[in-house]
């Protein structure tokens, strides 16, 4: 073999392998990969195939608490003021969470009309909401103008 085509071979090897590892790092961003959506995206069924999280307030009236099996189960309802989303959670809740207060749910959707939760972050303060909820409320025109800009959540 000419030293030409082993020049050319180690660079061929080098370049499969870099493929590889760019493909596998692509794989593992993919698998983490979580979209934000609101409800009104939910209502026009444009929604991942995956679990995504869902922003919005918590419709006030809506919160039912029970026990499935020994444990806590909530049911409520998620809006950004134009739709409604069936949100089920089974978990305790966190402590701040409250009727009319923002929230972001991580999960996803079955039977393609209730939002099943396997996580629900609540609000942490009076100024904080996610960046995503508050553009969905502005954008849907429920955002009291108000109230004071809210700190970014990231």
């Amino acid at each position: 073999m000419k030293r030409k085509h082993r020049r050319l071979l180690l660079v061929g090897v080098c370049l499969a392998g870099l493929g590889g590892a760019v493909a596998l790092t692509l794989t593992a961003f993919q698998d983490n990969l979580v979209f934000f959506v609101s409800p009104s995206d939910v209502a026009s069924k444009a929604v991942p195939g995956r679990s995504f999280r869902l922003g919005g307030l918590v419709e006030p009236g809506s919160v039912t608490k029970g026990s499935r099996d020994g444990k806590p189960v909530a049911a409520f309802e998620v809006t950004d003021g134009t739709a409604k989303v069936k949100v089920e959670y089974a978990g305790i809740l966190p402590d701040l969470f409250r009727e009319g207060q923002g929230v972001v749910a991580l999960g996803a959707m079955r039977d393609g009309s209730v939002f099943v939760a396997s996580e629900v972050l609540a609000k942490h303060d009076e100024k904080y909401m996610p960046k995503e909820v508050t553009e969905a409320l502005k954008k849907n025109g429920q955002w009291n103008t108000g109230t004071p800009a809210p700190k970014s959540g990231g």
